[in-house]
């Protein structure tokens, strides 16, 4: 019987049947490893802010402006290098305006067709032919592939690009190959899309991301808590359900679930208009509104009111059937006195904002009515069967985990929870103890089989775990000592509302404590950095994202707008070329129709966080790191071949 090594060079020889084939992917290889590394690109918390978000997409934090300044230097005025980045950002909606008033279009296109190859041609530069090849759309593939290759000072060949120049303008082209270019630019300048978390809630538009990232050529998505709570409603948690459609009525996003995904809310929307029609629900504003109907606003905060009841129901019963969840001091209807309005909170006797609870029964408090059940059956039905959400949460399943490792980073989004002393500290989950990468790869072993479990409970268990992450005191998602939801409803105490960080987020300034993780996570931490998203970085008051002298850098600085106000800024991107680490912090986003007619792009300030002493190369990373075991496993074939332990295969055509 075969050897496994010989099996496996037997297999190997039916990609590289001869000597000439291995020898030729062994100098692809290593020409390949001599590349520059392809930049990454790092985003994270983005809530829903479609628009902010593709348009940093389509400028690559700033990466497309700086191509046109390399190309162009000071032989394009600063009017014209904007006008050409918004192009390539948004072709289509700026020829169109472009061209209603431009008097020569033929000229036009010439001029725009020259400037724009010549940045494709930049952008190509650190990539090999076969990968460009590969991101060059079918229609235009070969013209492309002529004209980027283009050697400038060889003069026989000039009249045969302007020849491909001027056809593409006299067949009606130029329109469609713009588009095309441009869109090759956009995707030339971010080799790899990394996304740390919380694409989810608050803004408007998760769906679109989603429909965005799915079709991105290159992405890996590490789960946030707002991820997780909608993975969890995918999968017909109760608690999760409820938590997002509360937080889609209270920034005003009912359309996400309605209009996005087809969710139907009419059965809950007639049941808040029948037990609250009377009821200003003044506990239950809204932080943001996208109606101008006075109708309709009312009955958003209905439905806020009745699905936050509905949800600490929910939660009051996953925490009875879970006692090794420790949470039983979240449950907090039975404490409220219905009589006076007051609530026995933590040997305090205090008044209730708000105590009309139709639907609760004191003696019963976290039981659902029998119309409840119905309409809970119906949400769990429309969410499991929504085919949308469900494609959406099977590409976070693809391309998503708890952490990555890449690259020499370490990614994650909220906190590796520790103790006071800065230890890790021990989590229970189903009865075992875990505690730093291990707790990261149990919960993310349970989220999945949330989904695809082969029992009813495992299943079910991953399901509830998905609701434990979101709020749980030991979830490394969350990171607080409570979730205190409830008392800012309900309570004008302010001490009640307050929401203690885990002591991560004050040891994260000790190199030890950082070394100690990036260990854990099987890192050097000489070189190494921790990526982290999740707590805004209020830049305005004076706080840095650049921690432990650079060796951890949290990257949320407010891509939502309901954080904005807080951090000053419109959120970071981290850059990781060639050259080393950059950090940019973006200025608020306008809107797409004023970038476009404006020609307003999103301000960057870029800081370099770490550059290496050398340039860094494809051999430097993970991929290189593959092909170079791959290189060894072709020469010991080519050793094979050649010592005629294995004969080559020859085939005739």
């Amino acid at each position: 019987m075969k050897s496994l090594e010989e099996r496996y060079l037997y297999r190997l020889a039916e990609l590289y049947p001869t000597i000439a084939s291995v020898s030729t992917e062994i100098i692809n290889l290593n020409s390949i490893l001599n590349l520059p590394k392809g930049t990454e690109n790092f985003l994270t918390d983005v809530h829903g802010e479609y628009e902010a978000f593709n348009h940093v997409l389509k400028n690559g934090s700033g990466s497309v402006r700086r191509k046109i300044d390399d190309v162009f230097g000071n032989t394009l005025s600063k009017n014209d290098k904007q006008s050409l980045a918004t192009l390539i950002y948004y072709p289509a909606e700026k020829m169109r305006l472009v061209l209603q008033n431009e008097p020569n279009p033929d000229d036009w296109f010439k001029i725009t067709l020259y400037r724009l190859i010549a940045i494709a041609r930049r952008s190509t530069s650190k990539y090999t032919r076969s990968k460009v090849r590969k991101a060059l759309p079918k229609e235009f593939a070969y013209i492309m592939e002529e004209l980027l290759s283009e050697q400038s000072g060889v003069m026989d060949k000039e009249d045969y690009y302007d020849a491909i120049i001027s056809t593409i303008i006299k067949v009606k082209r130029a329109r469609e190959f713009i588009i095309a270019l441009s869109e090759l630019i956009q995707r030339l300048v971010i080799d790899h899309l990394h996304l740390v978390g919380d694409i989810y809630d608050r803004g408007p538009g998760p769906h679109i991301i989603m429909d965005k990232l799915m079709n991105y050529h290159s992405v890996d998505i590490q789960w946030g808590n707002h991820d997780v709570l909608w993975m969890g409603a995918a999968a017909g948690q109760v608690g999760c359900i409820c938590n997002v459609i509360r937080i889609c009525a209270r920034y005003g996003n009912m359309d996400i679930l309605e209009d996005g995904y087809g969710i139907n809310m009419l059965p809950l929307a007639t049941y808040a208009n029948t037990y609250y029609s009377d009821d200003p629900c003044k506990c239950f504003s809204l932080k943001a509104d996208n109606t101008n109907n006075p109708q309709e606003h009312d009955l958003n905060q209905r439905i806020h009111k009745a699905v936050s009841i509905l949800q600490w129901k929910a939660e009051g019963q996953i925490i009875k059937r879970h006692p090794e969840f420790h949470m039983d001091d979240r449950n907090l209807l039975h404490r409220v006195n219905f009589e006076d309005g007051t609530i026995e909170y933590e040997g305090r006797k205090l008044k209730m904002l708000d105590c009309r609870f139709p639907t609760v029964d004191p003696k019963d408090p976290y039981a659902f009515t029998d119309e409840e059940k119905d309409i809970i059956d119906r949400l769990v039905h429309a969410f499991r069967g929504c085919d949308k959400l469900q494609q959406h949460m099977k590409f976070l399943l693809a391309k998503g985990s708890l952490y990555k490792v890449y690259n020499g980073n370490l990614l994650y989004h909220g906190c590796v929870p520790l103790n006071p002393d800065g230890s890790f500290m021990v989590v229970e989950i189903a009865g075992q103890r875990y505690k730093g990468k291990a707790l990261y790869d149990v919960l993310e072993n349970y989220i999945r089989k949330g989904f695809v479990a082969g029992t009813k409970e495992e299943r079910e268990l991953g399901r509830d775990l998905m609701w434990w992450i979101w709020l749980n005191p030991g979830s490394p998602l969350f990171g607080k000592t409570k979730m205190a939801t409830f008392e800012r409803y309900y309570l004008a105490e302010k001490d009640t509302h307050e929401e203690k960080k885990n002591p991560y987020y004050k040891l994260y300034e000790k190199e030890e404590v950082v070394d100690m993780i990036l260990r854990e996570f099987g890192l050097d931490p000489a070189g190494a950095h921790i990526i982290n998203g999740h707590v805004p970085v209020k830049t305005m008051k004076g706080e840095s994202p650049i921690k432990c002298g650079g060796k951890l850098l949290v990257i949320d600085g407010g891509f939502s707008k309901a954080y904005q106000k807080e951090t000053g800024i419109a959120g970071y991107t981290l850059i990781y070329n060639s050259y080393g680490l950059i950090l940019a912090a973006h200025d608020p986003f306008e809107s797409t129709e004023a970038a476009i007619a404006n020609e307003s792009d999103i301000h960057s300030d870029r800081r370099i966080v770490a550059r290496v002493d050398h340039r860094q190369r494809v051999s430097d990373t993970d991929i290189g790191r593959d092909l170079k075991d791959k290189i060894k496993d072709l020469e010991e074939l080519l050793a094979a071949y050649r010592s005629g332990a294995i004969p080559e295969r020859y085939t005739t055509k």
